[in-house]
């Protein structure tokens, strides 16, 4: 789901980067964005099936993602967090921080955020 929900744009190419901004385990709803039941490695996998199709509208692959952050509500779901990490990135997989935050939006346990390195065609 790449309709931000706030204002800000989902993605912005920066020279040969593209920066998607922070994706949350959401999908479209009836009413609005939905989570997927779990627990955080469940909304991670969510969250980051979201940021491959920004980062496709954008140009982009998980490839070419070279920075990312994960931000967790609970550092006790690391673990599990990174084995959906392994399962969705293929090696060399990109450098990232993982920051325990106190909230985020909308009552999410995880986000994400990507940099690709892109160069347009």
């Amino acid at each position: 789901m790449s309709t931000p929900v706030g204002p800000y744009s989902p993605w912005r190419r920066a020279g040969d980067f593209v920066v998607i901004s922070g994706q949350l385990g959401v999908v479209a709803g009836e009413h609005g964005p939905t989570f997927v039941s779990g627990g955080a490695s469940d909304q991670l996998r969510q969250a980051l099936a979201n940021a491959r199709r920004v980062l496709a509208e954008a140009g982009a692959t998980f490839d070419q993602v070279v920075k990312a952050t994960l931000f967790l509500l609970d550092m006790k779901e690391f673990a599990s967090c990174n084995e959906v990490w392994v399962e969705e990135f293929d090696a060399p997989r990109p450098t990232r921080s993982a920051v325990a935050v106190a909230e985020l939006p909308l009552g999410a346990l995880a986000e994400v955020e990507l940099w690709a390195y892109a160069p347009p065609s």
